[in-house]
């Protein structure tokens, strides 16, 4: 297909940010599973575990193809195939343009990010879902809405001489994204808004307090989804270059500005600086400057990320005034925080740290960028929203999506995997615990 040479050191970072990535869904298993009540820590692990394993398997029949096909040149979805990665895996890949990494890498790589986008919405719904009928919905919504998704925003093109072909749409149209802030963030918020509005209110909410039973893994989660996000936006450079050294360095002040402004806002509001502040802090920075990262300056970064902490954590009691339990803040950090990221690139956007990238309002290049911007998360949130809710709506209809009154209060766990997080001899069934 080409004579570019295969560069060792780009693959090899290529492969140990696949592998950082991967990583990210277990941290978030910790991460919603310390912030969930004790009877129900399992079954809200097991649903960021079992979504590795059915993307892991649908990404190497067909996904990768309806994102990211070799020979797609629609702009809303790829190839159809059930070909899969067979006629790819001795190719670079080409995205746009040709990288001197084995086109399976790249695959690996982006399947890291069809795995952990599904993983998110599961903390929007937690304390009440059918362990089976989530699993449906992963397949299903994976299908209908992250790999089109993907296409539109991650999909470059196939490359061949001078011309380009199956460009996605968001991305033929100059839309700003570089690792994810529309395609996972925007899209798992407002998926996850959609089926909080599915299965309703948990018992007792507003009435009982839902605290979370384990601070330490709060921040155990955050702190290994804020060391996997290094491959998730640096590795979006699909090289060790610059422009990883540039989104690496963005994700880490930006985080670390978001940290800060979270806690700020805890301080003025309620008189303490608390650690599910702190890691809730963190990963609403993560999520702002994921769009971002590689577009902005690194004092721009700063800016974004205390933005997001402030603006996030404002905007989690959105959910109160509303009336919609979003059980783990998935609309008010991933939904607001994806939409404030990918907004921001339209004002600090600038092409003197990467060349493709526009000029923003801060640098004199007008509001054309900041309205591509809004076109993508409009375009995404809608989508994601009405299919979701469709998909929902379809799976409570037929085989339910909600655990019984009587399984909610005993516990999911219990009833849904016939284990305990913490074994005492009050949780234990049919005799005494030796």
């Amino acid at each position: 297909m080409t004579d570019v040479v295969l560069s060792a050191g780009d693959t090899a970072w290529m492969l140990a940010s696949t592998a950082l990535v991967l990583l990210m869904t277990p941290g978030l298993a910790f991460f919603y599973g310390g912030m969930v009540r004790t009877k129900s820590v399992l079954n809200m692990m097991m649903m960021s575990m079992v979504t590795i394993g059915i993307v892991s398997v649908l990404w190497v029949i067909y996904g990768f193809e309806l994102a990211f096909g070799y020979k797609g040149k629609s702009a809303w979805y790829g190839a159809i195939s059930l070909s899969g990665l067979g006629s790819q895996v001795n190719n670079l890949a080409n995205n746009g343009g040709v990288y001197p990494i084995p086109v399976l890498v790249f695959a690996a790589f982006q399947l890291m990010f069809a795995v952990i986008t599904p993983a998110l919405i599961s903390g929007a719904i937690a304390d009440r879902t059918k362990f089976l009928s989530w699993g449906i919905f992963v397949a299903i919504w994976t299908t209908v809405v992250y790999f089109p998704v993907a296409h539109w925003v991650f999909a470059f093109g196939n490359k061949v001489g001078d011309t380009v072909t199956g460009v996605g749409y968001l991305a033929g149209k100059g839309l700003e994204d570089f690792a994810g802030g529309t395609a996972v963030h925007i899209n798992a918020g407002a998926a996850g808004l959609a089926l909080a509005i599915v299965l309703g209110k948990r018992i007792g909410w507003r009435k009982e307090a839902m605290r979370p039973h384990s601070l330490p893994l709060v921040m155990l989660g955050s702190g290994l989804l804020w060391f996997g996000w290094f491959g998730f936006n640096a590795g979006s450079a699909l090289a060790a270059n610059g422009i990883a050294g540039l989104a690496f360095m963005n994700t880490q002040v930006a985080t670390a500005g978001a940290l800060l402004g979270w806690i700020l806002v805890e301080k003025i509001r309620n008189g303490h600086m608390t650690s599910l502040g702190a890691a809730s802090g963190a990963v609403a920075g993560l999520v702002a400057i994921t769009p971002a990262c590689a577009f902005v300056a690194p004092w721009a970064a700063v800016v974004i990320g205390f933005g997001a902490g402030i603006v996030c954590s404002l905007a989690v009691g959105l959910k109160y005034k509303f009336g919609f339990d979003d059980s783990l803040d998935v609309v008010g950090v991933h939904l607001v925080g994806g939409i404030f990221g990918s907004l921001a690139i339209g004002f600090f956007g600038t092409h003197v740290v990467n060349s493709i990238g526009l000029d923003g309002v801060f640098y004199g290049g007008g509001t054309a960028l900041l309205g591509k911007q809004a076109l993508g998360v409009g375009l995404v949130l809608a989508y994601s929203f009405i299919a979701t809710l469709i998909i929902g709506f379809a799976i409570e209809k037929t085989i339910g999506f909600r655990v019984s009154r009587d399984v909610e209060l005993e516990g999911i766990d219990l009833n849904e995997h016939a284990e305990t997080a913490y074994e005492t001899n009050s949780s234990s069934r049919g005799g005494s615990s030796l």
